[in-house]
């Protein structure tokens, strides 16, 4: 988790939450992108373009899967975990 708490503060870092959106509308990092885990592959040629992508979710485990399916494409990301657990590193 220390390379996300210093990536989560860079100037290009995009935290994306993979929940869906219902989940999201009931809390979410502040600045961050809703982005179904389902829906990720169509957004491929968009997280090429980004400097830093950090996910995170609910439990950590479809974050862990989005970033496992940007990697196969060669696209670097971070799994970040839970989403209240990225909100603590930029709160503190």
């Amino acid at each position: 988790m220390d390379i996300i708490s210093q990536l989560i503060t860079l100037p290009g870092t995009v935290i994306v939450d993979v929940r869906t959106p219902a989940e999201f509308s009931a809390g979410h990092v502040a600045k961050s992108v809703n982005i179904p885990l389902p829906d990720l592959s169509n957004h491929l040629n968009e997280f090429k373009e980004m400097k830093y992508i950090i996910f995170c979710c609910a439990s950590g485990v479809r974050s862990l899967k989005a970033s496992q399916l940007l990697k196969q494409h060669n696209i670097g990301c971070y799994d970040g975990g839970t989403w209240v657990n990225i909100d603590k590193f930029l709160n503190n």
